[in-house]
């Protein structure tokens, strides 16, 4: 069990005031993000079947949770790890036009997830994809966009003082962008998170560019899938990757906090080219990977929010169980209990 208790914790709303709280947030961040970025909401699934290439394997080791149909021949279905190849095939069967695209509420079971103050095996985004063109797959696209994002939620940060007025904005005006290369080059004695928990606690929100290919030192920041972002299409900077993460300074926990991972999709070369580097070319059989390579999906660009992390952020959290509803190892929650850390 992996648990930080900030000293002298107290939370920052009474138990009924932070349901509140929590169904204004995901109620107005939703309207917010759908603005700024042209979305429509859409239903998404809680569970495919397997052995069709639209479930994420994530980093390659974790395991689906998954369960037999039986009125499908017992037929194997996957409760669903992240929506990302989902979104996109949802992009071409909608025929939704460039600049245009979805959002839906992910959510997922994780069961091979490490639990922590941020971690839990119950998943929950706002997942988004939009249509883009040729010309859109590019760095500075991709910092618009995050832009954009970054907006939104500075928006809901400001509504949430509004509210709450003893929880004060602390995110800075604008997000500052940083390679993980440049990362590397800057701390090479530290490990990938170190770097960013350094960064940021300088910069306080930041976006780290190039997730999941391979640094000069032979390692990545990261891991990837090879088959939804493009971490290795050179780029205007010198640098390789058009993905990456927003991460924000998070000072009740004196340390970094994941709010997002998107990027731009891969296209059929780069799709090719990342299944050939993570030794994974038979995926090239599998319905969504075939489906790409046939020219029937559009280009895109997506990502996921975690509800409960920006929740988490916004107000002030110690443990993600704050906001969330899942179950705990009995040890934290005790542990927790004992500094004032109440988990649903």
């Amino acid at each position: 069990m992996s648990l930080y208790i900030p000293k002298n914790y107290r939370p920052q709303l009474a138990s009924e005031t932070m349901e509140e709280a929590i169904k204004m947030l995901k109620s107005v961040f939703q309207e917010e993000l759908s603005r700024q970025l042209n979305l429509r909401r859409v239903t998404a699934p809680l569970f495919v079947l397997a052995g069709t290439g639209i479930n994420d394997d994530l980093n390659g080791v974790e395991r689906p949770v998954a369960f037999s149909v039986r009125c499908m021949g017992d037929r194997k279905a996957e409760v669903i790890q992240s929506l990302a190849k989902w979104k996109r095939m949802k992009l071409g069967t909608y025929g939704i036009p460039a600049n245009y695209g979805l959002y839906t509420d992910m959510n997922a079971i994780r069961g091979d997830e490490d639990l922590d103050n941020f971690h839990s095996l119950y998943v929950d985004q706002w997942d988004w994809e939009q249509t883009i063109t040729e010309e859109d797959r590019n760095l500075n696209f991709l910092k618009d966009t995050v832009r954009k994002i970054y907006e939104a939620i500075k928006n809901m940060e400001l509504r949430v003082y509004e509210s709450y007025s003893h929880i004060y904005p602390i995110l800075p005006k604008e997000i500052t962008f940083l390679h993980s290369e440049d990362l590397m080059n800057e701390y090479p004695q530290l490990t990938p998170r170190e770097r960013e928990n350094k960064a940021v606690k300088k910069f306080k929100a930041i976006f780290i560019i190039g997730i999941g290919g391979t640094l000069p030192d032979g390692k990545i920041h990261d891991g990837r899938a090879p088959d939804y972002d493009d971490w290795s299409t050179p780029t205007s900077d010198g640098h390789k990757g058009l993905n990456g993460d927003i991460i924000f300074w998070n000072p009740v926990m004196d340390s970094a906090i994941e709010i997002s991972s998107m990027g731009i999709r891969v296209d059929r070369e780069i799709l090719l080219s990342q299944l050939k580097i993570r030794g994974c070319e038979e995926r090239v059989k599998l319905d969504f990977h075939r489906s790409l390579l046939e020219g029937a999906l559009p280009l895109s660009i997506g990502g996921g929010i975690g509800q409960s992390r920006l929740c988490m952020f916004l107000l002030r959290t110690a443990h993600i169980g704050e906001v969330q509803s899942s179950i705990w190892p009995e040890e934290m929650i005790e542990t927790c209990r004992k500094h004032n850390i109440y988990l649903k």
